[in-house]
């Protein structure tokens, strides 16, 4: 039987070495070796793990963070990606709490005492995962 292999995509933090903290900080030399991307796009490159990606936009984010292949991908077993992503590890925007969108478990606020927020709420606020202060 063979082993089913998936990927981590590492990217925000190979640029974050180089730093580069911002995603429209890759717009500028993206452009220069021809390829235009919109900003929402470079975004979704950068936060999100890509399912398909064009061997020409690899070449040039390669080039312009003078990196390896290893250092964007690094390739995992798919089992331990998905415990990892079961883990609450590589939670993307949207989410609210640790428990992902829509979760029940309890949070802790800044005083660290315990709070239990709906994921109705977060979704209707639109906050994205930061905490609302309590008052």
């Amino acid at each position: 039987m063979s082993a089913r292999l998936d990927y981590r995509w590492h990217l925000r933090q190979v640029m974050a070495t180089r730093g580069m903290f911002s995603t429209t900080d890759l717009l500028g030399p993206l452009s220069e070796r021809g390829i235009k991307l919109s900003s929402s796009q470079v975004y979704r490159l950068v936060v999100e793990r890509p399912e398909r990606l064009s061997l020409k936009i690899l070449m040039a984010l390669l080039d312009i963070l003078d990196c390896d292949m290893a250092d964007l991908i690094e390739p995992v077993a798919a089992g331990s990606a998905r415990k990892a992503k079961a883990a609450g590890v590589g939670e993307g925007i949207g989410t609210c709490g640790p428990g992902g969108r829509g979760s029940r478990r309890p949070t802790r606020d800044r005083a660290g005492s315990t709070t239990r927020r709906s994921g109705r709420d977060c979704r209707l606020r639109g906050d994205r995962g930061r905490p609302r202060p309590r008052t």
